[in-house]
């Protein structure tokens, strides 16, 4: 990540191929459009969010200080980590659906987002493996970049469950199952190639 833009895309890239995956928040987003309308896409997000944000934060806080010592071995972590995840997503693709339970949730979908977040491993082990990485290399970048790619990431979790929370409240579709299978290889494609190039860069010449 070399400026604002590239952290911008990057984020919004990587962010999208796990708002895309099958798992508890988009069960969750797509439950709670039943019983909140489309603006549980959105508050489910900023649930989130919040959880993210004060991860991020607390990863910052803990790295910043030994940046030097630690970049080299967290962004080799992080390099295999995005090339282990691309292939589980590849992988999960080819089964892939974009469903969930039929009844509708009670609650708050913005403590949906927070709980979901909260409970899943994936979560954890991407944001202390990859995430914290990306995060390192873009405050070596300086604090712009960091805040954009974060910005970028959140990006694709808002418009991706906000526009299934409109597409489930409506009746409709937003992807076919061929579709959004594409899609979601295309993202785990693209972690593969850019845990590669990442873990190039990271290691000494």
């Amino acid at each position: 990540m070399d400026g604002i833009i590239p952290a911008l895309i990057i984020g919004f890239v990587i962010g999208l191929s796990g708002a895309l995956a099958p798992g508890p928040t988009l069960v969750a987003t797509i439950r709670g459009s039943l019983d909140h309308g489309w603006t549980a896409g959105p508050r489910l997000a900023a649930g989130h969010a919040a959880v993210e944000a004060v991860l991020a934060l607390a990863i910052v806080a803990g790295l910043a200080a030994a940046a030097d010592s630690v970049a080299v071995p967290v962004a080799v972590v992080g390099g295999a980590a995005l090339i282990l995840f691309g292939g589980l997503t590849v992988r999960e693709s080819r089964t892939a659906v974009l469903d969930a339970p039929v009844e509708a949730a009670s609650g708050s979908p913005f403590l949906a987002g927070v709980v979901t977040s909260a409970a899943n491993p994936y979560f954890w082990l991407w944001w202390l493996s990859v995430g914290s990485g990306l995060l390192l290399e873009g405050l070596a970048a300086g604090a712009a970049v960091a805040v954009a790619f974060m910005i970028g990431h959140w990006a694709s979790d808002f418009g991706w469950f906000g526009l299934v929370a409109a597409g489930t409240a409506g009746g409709k579709t937003v992807l076919s199952v061929r579709q959004y299978r594409l899609v979601l290889a295309a993202c785990g494609v693209f972690l593969i190639f850019f845990g590669a190039s990442y873990l190039w860069r990271a290691l000494p010449a």
